[in-house]
Parts: structure tokens; sequence; C-alpha cells
């Protein structure tokens, strides 16, 4: 099925190479780098997660900074390849605990010895921890997660009155701690990616999201877990609206369009009261998937305005407001925007006291943008920029311009309302008590807002 696997850092380095069947040229990680490098440079974006170069298909994404790649001659199914990809980058994260450049020179040994268990001659064998731990017998030398950059993993959900530990999404599901014990704690990550788009009067025009229960266990024997959702979750179109505030929990009723699960979960309850029970496997996985289409309220307005200033000169007026409470801070928020091809400079206002903001003009793609490092909720942010042009408009110059794209996380909210209600482990004893740790964040996907 696959010819070769590599993983490639940001520099373009061979950390790990493995060919599985000698059909495609040894210097297909240089060409893969090079082409993806120049894409970028090209100003034409980012690469496409599928390409091909003289005959030979290029498959890639992109996880912690690190480029996983495999390459073929033969027409496979690209969802294929690509899931492939992601779930060897599961597995990796799940036996070193910390996925990053560092930790897979350290481990190359153990990552090879995977990558061999995993796939054979091309063709997948497995992609469980549960089921490679019975073949896999290295231990993993731990890499210190204090040297880990700041924005990692772990930082985006420490917010809220009760923390969790720095190091908890950074353990090895594999490796026991110093002294020989395992700390037994569990996490549930709902994890949002959402996508709007609005009109430009500010009218929303489409609006989805795609979410996934994430669930992460260091529990010793592999209790049964029940796991409950809101009572009033209906699944299929009702015709009703999110904000039918019916439900005597206050959370309001939650409509999904449709909806997977895991193969260890178990759903003899759920039609009865929403509750999930399942024995989790070894390391992280996805114990639902749901997709909702219903109108929500979005987390961001976008307001964007350009008009002429004169002959060869335009302004660009944008606005973020923050819908959600003030007790939730977004982060790492990002906004862009695509100017008319004949701009040659543009000077940036921001609103008196603004802090941790940074603008810039990308002259190459003729691009605005603006990054803001939090938003408070219920905050507003503007941005102004004059635009000089090096010839006259010709026509309207909206539709030369935009549309405005904008990226965030958002730790501890999500615009479903889909919460879970509680997470009962079965005790082995009285004195039993692990560790939960139930986290939600919410990430734009395609967050766009027309001229």
């Amino acid at each position: 099925m696959i010819s070769q696997f590599f993983v490639l850092s940001q520099r373009g380095d061979n950390i790990v190479f493995r060919d599985y069947r000698g059909e495609v040229p040894k210097g297909s990680a240089e060409i893969f780098f090079r082409k993806v490098k120049f894409w970028k440079e090209d100003g034409e974006g980012d690469a496409p997660p599928v390409f091909n170069v003289d005959g030979v298909n290029y498959f890639h994404v992109k996880v912690a900074g690190l480029l996983f790649v495999a390459t073929t001659r033969v027409n496979v199914s690209p969802s294929l390849v690509l899931e492939l990809l992601q779930r060897i980058a599961r597995v990796i994260k799940d036996y070193l605990g910390i996925l990053n450049e560092d930790s897979l020179r350290k481990n190359f040994v153990l990552v090879y010895e995977l990558l061999d268990e995993a796939i054979d001659f091309g063709y997948v064998q497995t992609t469980s921890t549960e089921v490679l731990k019975s073949y896999v017998f290295n231990e993993p030398i731990v890499v210190d997660a204090a040297r880990l950059p700041t924005l990692g993993p772990a930082s985006i959900f420490m917010q809220g009155t009760k923390r969790m530990p720095g190091t908890a999404v950074t353990k090895s599901v594999v490796a026991n701690e110093p002294g020989g014990r395992k700390r037994e704690e569990i996490f549930v990550d709902i994890i949002e990616k959402i996508s709007v788009t609005f009109s430009s009067s500010g009218y929303i025009l489409t609006s989805e999201i795609d979410g996934t229960i994430q669930m992460k266990s260091y529990l010793t024997g592999n209790p049964e877990i029940r796991l409950a959702l809101n009572e009033e979750l209906s699944i299929g179109r009702g015709g009703r609206s999110i904000y039918d505030y019916n439900s005597s929990t206050g959370s309001g009723t939650v409509i999904l369009d449709d909806c997977n699960f895991h193969e260890s979960v178990h759903l003899d309850s759920f039609d009865i009261d929403r509750t999930l029970t399942l024995v989790p496997p070894d390391g992280e996985f996805p114990v639902m998937n749901y997709r909702m289409t219903q109108e929500f309220k979005p987390p961001f307005r976008i307001n964007a305005l350009i008009e002429e200033a004169g002959a060869l000169r335009a302004e660009v007026i944008l606005k973020v407001r923050a819908e959600f409470p003030s007790s939730i801070t977004a982060n790492t928020i990002q906004v862009q925007m695509p100017l008319p091809p004949y701009t040659t400079r543009v000077s940036f206002e921001l609103e008196p006291g603004a802090v941790g903001n940074t603008t810039d003009f990308k002259e190459a793609n003729k691009r605005l943008e603006w990054g803001l490092k939090k938003i408070v909720g219920g905050s507003e942010h503007t941005l102004r920029a004059k635009l000089t042009f090096s010839q006259e408009l010709h026509g309207n110059i909206t539709r030369e311009a935009g549309p405005v794209s904008m990226t965030f996380t958002i730790p501890m909210y999500n615009a479903s309302r889909l919460q879970v209600k509680y997470l009962q482990i079965s005790k082995k004893s009285k004195a039993y008590n692990p560790y939960r740790w139930v986290r939600y964040v919410t990430q734009s996907n395609s967050y766009v807002a027309r001229l």
C-alpha cells in the first residue's frame, strides 16, 4: 500500500526513514521538502496534503511541528493514508509521552520497532497501542517536559480554578513513573472545530461544528467507565433551535446531525439515559465523533470594512468582538485579509492601550495579518489600516479584497453545549479514587467573513 514512511523536522532534517518496498527513489524526502518549501515561497499558501511529483504520490500531515510523510506509486485512497499517518503519530506519542524532534531522536530504536510492527511490506497490520504492547517491549527514554515551549499541548488547558498538572498530557502510557508507581488518572477532552461564514452584513450564512470526545487513560487494570452526556441530547435533525432552554439542567437541548463511536463503547443505555459504557484501551483514542449544523452562537463577530480614501488610497477597518463570558480567554488569535493586488504599502493603527498585538503586510501575496495574543470574553478590538496603491482603482474595491479569515483557540469553552455530566469508574476497592480531568477546547476550522 505505501512504499516509504518518513518524519521530517521543520528544517527538512530526516529524523525517521523506513523504506518498505524499494519502489521509490531514496531521495524522495529531499524532493518532498523542496516541493513543500517552494509551495509556500511562491505565495500559494501551504502545500496540499496530497500531491504527485514524477509519478510518486506524496501524502503528509503536520503534527506537533513535524511532517509525517508516506509515499507510493500506486493509486491508494488518500483518506486511508492520511488517517494512517495520524494514527502512527498518535501511537508514537502514546509511547514517548512527548512528540517532538528531541524525543524522536532519543527513542529512534523504539520508534523503528513500532513502525516494523505497525506496517509490514507497506501494508498496515495494526495501529492500536493496546495490541502493540504485546510485541514492543522497549522502554521509552523520557524527555524532560520542562524543555518544551510554553504553548505546548498542556498549556491551552491551564485555565480555571482546578488546574491539571503540567506533565499530564506529556506522559507515556507504557512507562512507569520514578519509583515504579503509576499515577491513576484519566483525561477526557471535548475538542470542537467550528466553521462559520458571515455575510457582508454580519448574518451567518453557514455554520458547522466538528467535534470529538478524546480519552487518554492512565488507569491500571483497565476498569469499566461510565460517561454521561447531556440528558436532552438528540441525534438527527429535529427542526429545533439550540436556543430552546427547556432543560432542567439549564444547559439546553443539544441536537447533533450525526455521530459515531469507538469500537470499545457499549451503547446499551445510551438511548435511555445518554450514558456510554466502555473499557478504555491504552493510549489516546476518540470515544465519539460528532457533527452539528444546527444554529449556534458563534464565539466571535467579525466586522470588516474597506473604502476608498482618495485616488491611490483606501482604508480598512477590522473589528473583532468576543461573544463569550468574561471568565473565558481565547488565545493565539490570527486575523488575515487578502488586499488588492496593486497594494504597495500599508500603515497600521491600533486602538490606544492595545497589548500583545502584531501587525504585518505580506507583500509577496498581498495579505494583511493581525495577531492577538489573547482576547477576554466580551471585549472588542479594532484595527485600522491605510492602504497605498500603485494604480488607480477600477470598479468595486470590495471585489478585489477579502474575505477576512480568523484562527483561534478557546480553552474551557464549547459552542455546541455538549457536556460530560459525570465520569464514573468502577472501583476495585474503597480507597481507589483516581484523578479525573474533563477539559473543553474550541478551535477554528474555517472562520470567514465576507466583505
